[in-house]
């Protein structure tokens, strides 16, 4: 038990930068994929949304919240998952 905090506690306080670690992602690279990602995402949610109400307006206007409240959330999920090691 105390190995396993030790463990966690290592690759929580790893700290660096992308120069020093070149196996991890440029941010760019991150914000397309959360663009590509989203846009299908997001056709989705527009379809489910239109199936649901039986309305347009209100489908994208769903979709369109959607859209831009989880690409901001898959970015930092993106960036906080490229910086643990575990895995690589």
């Amino acid at each position: 038990m105390i190995v396993d905090q030790m463990i966690l506690d290592k690759v929580a306080t790893r700290k660096t930068t992308y120069s020093d670690d070149k196996s991890s992602e440029k941010p760019l690279r991150s914000i397309v994929k959360a663009i590509s990602w989203r846009v299908i995402g997001t056709l989705d949610t527009l379809i489910v949304s239109y199936i649901l109400t039986g309305e347009i307006a209100l489908a994208t206007s769903i979709a369109s919240i959607d859209f831009v409240t989880k690409m901001i959330l898959y970015f930092f999920h993106e960036r906080i998952w490229n910086r643990i090691k575990w895995g690589k």
